[in-house]
This record gives C-alpha cells, sequence and structure tokens, in this order.
C-alpha cells in the first residue's frame, strides 16, 4: 500500500508541476499530452520500487506501457501543439468561459489536473500488480501480448489515418475508410484493448484487483470522456455522420452494416 500511495504523490506533484506552466500558458490543455506519460512515469517507479516479482514479466509490461505511453504523448503534443494552432482544447475554454479567466486558474487545479492525476493513479493499478508476485510467464502473458498487439496495431494506425485523413480532406468529408470502416472509435477501442493487456498481466502475476484499473479506463472512454462525449459533437455537427453511425460499429471492430439493413 505504501508503493501505491507514493506513486499517487509522485503523480500529484507532477501534475501540481504541470498546472503551473498551464496558468502561465493559460492553456489547461497541456494536460493531455501528458496523459499516457503519467502512466511511464508511476509504472517505471513501480517497477524501481517493488521487490519480488518475475522479471520478465515486469520488464515486458513497462516495455509495452513506455512504448504506449510515450506514443500517446507524443502524438497528442504534436496533434494540440505543434502541428495546430496550439489553441486551448475547447473542451476547457468552455470550462473557462463557465468559471470565468478570474477564476479558472485555480479551478482548473482542482477540475483537470489533480482530477487526471488522480484517475491516473486509480487506473494504472494493474501497472503495480505487474511488478508484483506470480511465476514464470505462461499462456494468460502470451494472450495479455497479443491483445495489446492488436490494441496498439488499431490505436496507433487510427491515428495516422486520421492524421493523414486531415491533411487532405475536403470540407465535409467523413474518415470512413481503414480501421474507420469497422469502428467509429478504433483509436479508443485500441486504448481500451491495451489497458486491458495490461491488466491480464496483473492478473497473471497473481493480483487480480488492481485489474480492475483496466475496467475504469473503459468506462471512461465509452461512458465519459470519449466515445460518448465524441458522438454528441460528430452527429451535431458533422453531416453524414449519422448514417455511418447507422451502419458501423460505435466500438468494437465489426464488418459494416449494408445500408439497408
Amino acid at each position: 500500500m505504501a508503493i501505491y500511495l507514493g506513486a499517487l504523490g509522485l503523480l500529484v506533484g507532477a501534475m501540481s508541476l504541470l498546472w503551473l506552466l498551464s496558468v502561465r500558458l493559460r492553456n489547461a490543455g497541456i494536460v493531455d499530452a501528458f496523459w499516457g506519460a503519467s502512466f511511464v512515469l508511476s509504472g517505471w517507479y513501480y517497477f524501481v520500487a517493488c521487490d519480488g516479482g518475475w522479471p520478465a514479466r515486469k520488464l515486458l509490461a513497462m516495455v509495452l506501457v513506455t512504448i504506449w505511453g510515450l506514443r500517446l504523448s507524443l502524438y497528442l503534443l504534436w496533434r494540440n501543439h505543434l502541428q495546430g494552432s496550439g489553441a486551448e482544447d475547447f473542451r476547457y475554454q468552455a470550462f473557462r468561459r463557465r468559471y470565468g479567466p478570474e477564476r479558472y486558474w485555480w479551478v482548473s487545479f482542482f477540475q483537470v489536473f489533480l482530477l487526471q492525476g488522480v484517475l491516473s493513479w486509480l487506473i494504472g493499478a494493474p501497472l503495480l500488480g505487474a511488478q508484483r508476485g506470480g511465476g514464470p510467464l505462461g499462456w494468460l502473458d502470451l494472450v495479455a501480448l497479443a491483445i495489446w498487439a492488436l490494441g496498439f496495431v488499431f490505436e496507433a494506425g487510427a491515428d495516422l489515418q486520421l492524421a493523414r485523413f486531415r491533411a487532405r480532406r475536403r470540407p465535409g468529408e467523413l474518415l470512413t475508410s481503414g480501421f474507420w470502416r469497422y469502428t467509429r472509435h478504433p483509436n479508443y477501442f485500441g486504448d481500451a484493448a491495451c489497458w486491458w493487456a495490461y491488466g491480464l498481466f496483473s492478473v497473471a502475476a497473481g493480483a487480480w484487483a488492481p485489474a480492475l484499473g483496466a475496467l475504469l479506463m473503459t468506462a471512461l472512454i465509452i461512458k465519459v470522456s470519449g466515445v460518448a462525449l465524441l458522438e454528441r459533437s460528430l452527429i451535431r455537427d458533422k453531416p453524414g455522420y449519422a448514417e455511418y453511425a447507422r451502419r458501423t460499429s460505435a466500438f468494437i471492430p465489426w464488418p459494416p452494416r449494408s445500408p439497408g439493413a
């Protein structure tokens, strides 16, 4: 428990420093680019702090988390702050208008940075579970590795396809090919799959309860900050999206329905 609480302190400290930077930049959206890296930070803390555990599993889990987390953070940094205008994301702009700029600078610490730090800590529990106990690598670890590979291909591949599409799209055009032919949110599906893989590594190490972090991540993606939030704006703002939604799976990849189905 002490190691787990130590990770909470580490994440709160990192988020506090990031909040101070956001106040200077007047851009709370910089927190998004740190999301993936926050798990790399806590994961390697667990790796160093935990005695015992099977070395091959411990290292494998951390290598995969590092690849996943750094890719996500670098992609969001490039997409939101380097390639684009660098303006604050519309979600945080709406919060800034609601609370007023004279209050939002300190409200954002609790509403955005502290909240995401705590969520990262709770969701990242499988990373601790994978570092403690367990015997040699077995079939469950192989299943976890296969699920992670599938998820990473979907997430990274969908992000790449979306970046290329945005660079050349015509007004009103929808991305409905590649990974997007089989699910409306292939990057979110891939993200969830990677987290179920981390949960399986935790189970393989004998730690069942920490695997619930994968369930929390999936619930947030589908019901709170991912699919549900994005779907509302896409159906409202994108002509033709409702028809695309009728024939395309929302989350789990599946062959598209015929137009008359």
